[in-house]
């Protein structure tokens, strides 16, 4: 028999996409939570909310359809799919020469196909809810000349515009959205070493603080919740956006 309702939240081990697990559980969710890396937290996390755990890596298309795969095949279906796996460098931007294709084809193959490669095995399972749900986690850096490196940047600004895409061809039975953070603490990305950009922020940004995972996994649950909302790239950045 099926599971009432099913997640699956990939980069769900630790970060936002661990809030977004814990989130998603307390909406009585059959969450399935995966990573690439960090196996035993994830697994520890999956038991303490009652899912699973699936160790892959999204980049490789082979990976994510068989993180699919196994999710359906343990929980009987898949309603709401997360992509919250994310990976960066931090090179500053004049610095061309130290963007290299390594680097640019890891950044890309995580950030911007391993979502494309998670969503493409997860229409047809979807599809058969007829209300399925994406959420893709992009950032500010997808529509800000800002960012970690232009490759993180250059990877989140494809995502949104796949965010787009993707809502327009997989409607109704499919929604498409994306949550964009900014600044926000978390052991992957965190604020250690970013002291100047936290000053920043808590100078200009409207709500004069930076982010929690917590908040950020509040704004995606709100678009798995909004039934008429779809191809929408809502800025979860404490009003920077606007400054």
């Amino acid at each position: 028999m099926a599971d009432p309702h099913v997640a699956l939240v990939t980069g769900g081990s630790s970060g936002i996409g661990a809030a977004v697990c814990r989130a998603l559980a307390a909406e009585e969710m059959t969450v399935v939570v995966c990573s690439s890396r960090s196996v035993q937290r994830g697994e520890a996390l999956a038991a303490e909310l009652g899912g699973s755990y699936v160790q892959g890596d999204v980049a490789d298309d082979g990976d994510a359809r068989r993180i699919v795969a196994t999710a359906v095949e343990r929980h009987g279906r898949l309603d709401v799919v997360v992509n919250s796996a994310g990976t960066t460098a931090t090179v500053p931007h004049a610095d061309l020469e130290a963007v290299t294709d390594e680097l640019w084809t890891r950044i890309l193959g995580v950030n911007l196909l391993g979502p494309w490669h998670v969503i493409r095995a997860a229409v047809p399972h979807l599809r058969a809810t007829g209300d399925g749900v994406v959420v893709n986690v992009s950032s500010r850096a997808g529509s800000r000349p800002v960012g970690s490196s232009i490759p993180y940047a250059v990877s989140k600004a494809g995502l949104n515009h796949l965010t787009a895409l993707l809502a327009n061809a997989l409607g109704p039975e499919i929604r498409v959205n994306a949550v964009a953070p900014g600044l926000v603490e978390t052991p992957w990305a965190g604020t250690a070493g970013l002291d100047d950009l936290r000053r920043q922020v808590e100078a200009r940004a409207p709500l004069r603080r930076v982010g929690q995972a917590d908040e950020i996994a509040e704004a995606v649950l709100g678009l798995v919740r909004s039934r008429y909302t779809t191809g929408v790239v809502l800025m979860a950045d404490g009003g920077m956006f606007l400054r």
